[in-house]
């Protein structure tokens, strides 16, 4: 299956005629891992169309309007998903990162690039 109909199985993606668009760069990086693990193998892209559906009807169900402007974060709960019933990461491990993450942006000035860690290397240079 070529990348045009792949995409073409997923549901409502936000695209123009050049293929699919993102408003910020984390949309991009969760597009791109979730093709990358797919053609690794990690799971099929019929099972990651079918895990995407189901967080967009399931938002659907919540009353969520359906105007695209949270596909990526659809996109990013069926990563998720999809990602620990295969066993690639457990749900420990992702929390903790989703929380290092949140973490990290709470400390980082506005303006400035996020970075994971950033701010716990400055904080004990402090403590020194």
């Amino acid at each position: 299956m070529n990348a045009s109909e792949r995409f073409s199985t997923l549901p409502r993606m936000p695209r123009d005629e050049d293929g699919p668009v993102f408003a910020e760069p984390w949309q991009a990086q969760a597009f791109a891992l979730a093709v990358k693990l797919s053609e690794q193998g990690h799971f099929t892209w019929t099972e990651w169309a079918a895990a995407l559906a189901d967080e967009v009807k399931a938002a659907a169900d919540r009353g969520e309007p359906d105007d695209g402007s949270r596909y990526y974060e659809y996109w990013l709960a069926a990563l998720e998903r999809l990602v620990a019933a295969k066993g690639l990461v457990g749900p420990a491990a992702l929390l903790e990162r989703k929380e290092a993450w949140a973490d990290a942006y709470r400390h980082t000035p506005h303006g400035k690039p996020i970075e994971l860690g950033a701010h716990r290397a400055h904080d004990d240079a402090g403590e020194r």
